[in-house]
């Protein structure tokens, strides 16, 4: 027979070398835990400073971490020479210029009144591409308007459009500035700061309104060559000045212009009739509920005399002694309908809901008119029991006399009875 290979007579002879020598014992830690299995020091990972400190004394230090993902103990050599870690540094109060707290603070500043706000910067009130709109009087002289403008070197009606100085006057200023004067108290101008104007023209002022009464509206205006009418595009003007580019006609921009500004005088007047009823229902918020009481309400007859009075202006005002309730200015009743002047005037009374505004400051003054009239219907009631009472006492007064009169008549009749007798 053939002997077995030499490989498998080596296996075995390492089999029993192997079973001859004792296997080593395995090793076994001194704890019930490995070191791998303790729990993290609390300065492990962290870059907070006060969980990163070492406890056990108030001279403990905090201690810096040179390389991520890798703490250093506190028995390791070099670990008392590590610099303290520096504090945070507290969040800048001072808001980014997209942020919204920046937004905020903005829509809390007040607008830009007659005299300018200390809120706006200079570069975002400048005035080169505004329209302001500004009411400061019930009325102007306008005779005295046209005498100021002039006295003062402004240039009046630069551009022939012969409107009637009763219904509009056309100043410009030397920078090229527009102003329009209008008899209903309102001036506008285009790029032209209007506290300006607005001191110069005070004087010919019929019934000024206080500075905290004035109302202001602005609108942004900017000009295309390439167009040869105008539009408004929200709460943009476009003027189209294609024919005045091209041949140096400035009366079609002129007349757009005073389109416009007619339609947002238009508003600014709505806005101080609508400031003047919020007044006066702040005047009379307490009735209703003094009336729901069912105690009467201790007002005096002139005070509703005056509120009645006061709601009758402001319904006059409205409907009657403007053109706040007219479809179309007199101005524009003899313009060229090819100039769209009307289509002007009514952008912007769309873009200002002027027509509902109306309507509605009409409902709150109706609301306004049922209360002034159970006011009156009240007072009329207190006047006629006052007189009733009064006929009542005049009465009585009168009886207790004929009363008395009676008595009296009685006793000399019983005294001339009795001296009769005795004669």
């Amino acid at each position: 027979m053939r002997s077995p290979p030499l490989r498998i007579s080596v296996n075995v002879a390492a089999r029993q070398i192997h079973s001859l020598v004792p296997a080593p014992r395995p090793r076994r830690s001194f704890h019930l835990t490995t070191p791998a299995s303790l729990p993290r020091k609390r300065n492990f990972f962290t870059s907070n400073p006060y969980l990163s400190s070492q406890p056990g004394g108030d001279d403990a230090k905090p201690y810096l971490y040179q390389n991520q993902g890798q703490g250093r103990d506190q028995d390791q050599p070099g670990a008392a020479n590590a610099s303290p870690v520096a504090k945070r540094k507290p969040t800048r109060a001072t808001p980014t210029k997209n942020s919204l707290r920046r937004v905020a603070i903005i829509a809390q500043q007040p607008k830009r009144g007659s005299q300018g706000s200390p809120g706006i910067d200079a570069a975002e009130a400048d005035p080169s591409n505004m329209v302001s709109a500004t009411c400061i009087a019930e009325a102007f002289n306008m005779p005295v308007v046209l005498e100021i403008l002039s006295s003062h070197g402004f240039a009046i009606d630069p551009d022939g459009t012969r409107f009637d100085a009763a219904e509009v006057v056309h100043a410009r200023g030397v920078n090229g500035g527009d102003i329009f004067v209008f008899p209903s108290g309102t001036i506008v101008t285009w790029s032209l700061p209007p506290d300006v104007v607005t001191k110069q023209i005070l004087r010919a002022a019929e019934e000024p309104h206080a500075e905290a009464l004035r109302e202001v509206e602005d609108l942004e205006f900017t000009t295309d060559n390439g167009r040869e009418t105008s539009t408004l595009k929200g709460d943009v003007v476009v003027l189209g000045t294609r024919k005045e580019h091209k041949d140096g006609d400035f009366l079609d921009t002129t007349l757009a212009k005073i389109a416009f500004s007619s339609g947002l005088a238009r508003s600014t007047k709505l806005a101080v009739l609508e400031s003047a009823l919020t007044s006066y229902f702040e005047s009379t918020r307490n009735i209703p509920a003094l009336l729901s009481q069912g105690t009467g309400v201790p007002l005096s007859r002139k005070f509703i005399l005056q509120k009645t009075g006061e709601l009758l202006s402001l319904r006059a005002k409205l409907n009657h002694y403007s053109e706040l309730t007219d479809n179309l200015p007199d101005i524009f009743w003899d313009s060229k309908s090819e100039l769209g002047l009307e289509g002007y005037y009514d952008q912007v009374g769309r873009a200002l809901d002027v027509n509902v505004r109306i309507r509605a400051l009409n409902q709150k003054m109706d609301y306004a008119q049922e209360i002034a009239t159970v006011l009156r219907e009240m007072s009329s009631e207190q006047h006629g029991t006052r007189l009733e009472w009064i006929i009542i006492v005049l009465i009585f007064v009168e009886v207790v006399f004929e009363l008395r009169r009676i008595v009296i008549e009685y006793k000399e009749k019983a005294l001339a009875k009795e001296l009769g007798t005795e004669i």
